[in-house]
């Protein structure tokens, strides 16, 4: 038998994480039909006008803020590793009637190969580290864009995976350079309506190990200049919007979570647009 690479057990853990994650997201047809949206204003400002722009949404997972991405006027395909995350995502398209377009790939293969061209590509939250070669994707996502199109990345700040949830410097090593192995975490349950949980659903234990691997902020820019695309905004945030990264945090206003009063803050997101050059 052949053994399990790391790819496969990669998809593995995130059709279950993503079965469970949906599992605590209700009736999500109805809340998008009903005009919910889960984007944030980071996000939206750094994205622009979106009307008659293509857009690549990488690592779309099961296509929520896709969806939003396209009801803003975009012509949006999503790319994901997660059968179960695509399944669910062109069930959702259908179910919505919003228009996107749904591809299940891994995606630096997909950036490699694929012949369609793109003003925008976008990619969010926990998306990188899943990535064993950064410098292949942003190669592949520099490939993909039309002359003067653009990256646009908002990420949780590498820096927060240092800090436990007593707020110290007790958690991974900001320089590692080994790969983590540990199976996707719920942590739409830990986030709560932060990630549009409204309810503790039946989830099953993932126990399906994946890896990953920190990548600190210089090498992310480092990536992106290499591939030849220009930076044209960097930005750090003093708030994680959605997903509470750090046991620490406390629940702001917009799905935010924020550093205790009195701690100091440091940024728990950046945001990125990056232009491929005319």
């Amino acid at each position: 038998m052949q053994p399990t690479s790391d790819l496969d057990l990669l998809r593995q853990s995130w059709n279950a994480a993503t079965r469970n994650h949906n599992a605590h997201k209700g009736d999500q047809i109805s809340f998008f039909q009903s005009g919910g949206d889960v984007l944030f204003p980071e996000e939206l400002e750094l994205l622009g006008d979106l009307k008659g722009k293509k857009l690549v949404h990488l690592q779309c997972n099961a296509g929520q803020d896709t969806l939003c991405l396209a009801r803003r006027g975009a012509e949006v395909v999503g790319v994901d590793l997660s059968d179960e995350a695509i399944r669910f995502a062109r069930a959702l398209a259908e179910g919505t009637t919003i228009p996107a377009r749904f591809e299940e790939a891994e995606v630096v293969g997909w950036l490699e190969r694929t012949e369609e061209r793109f003003d925008l590509a976008f990619s969010s939250y926990g998306a990188t580290p899943w990535l064993p070669d950064l410098d292949a994707w942003a190669r592949g996502v520099r490939r993909v864009l039309r002359p003067g199109g653009r990256l646009v990345y908002v990420e949780f700040h590498p820096a927060v995976w240092s800090f436990g949830a007593d707020l110290r410097l007790t958690g991974d090593d900001y320089f590692a350079r080994e790969p983590f192995v540990d199976p996707v975490g719920d942590y739409v349950a830990t986030s709560g309506d932060g990630l549009g949980a409204v309810t503790l659903g039946p989830t099953v234990p993932n126990e399906v190990p994946a890896k990953s691997w920190q990548r600190g902020l210089g090498e992310i820019l480092q990536s992106l200049i290499g591939a030849g695309l220009v930076l044209e905004t960097v930005r750090e945030y003093p708030h994680s919007n959605g997903c509470k990264v750090i046991g620490g945090l406390v629940r702001g206003e917009g799905r935010r979570w924020l550093w205790p009063e009195g701690t100091a803050r440091l940024p728990l997101m950046f945001g990125v647009s990056a232009r491929a050059p005319a």
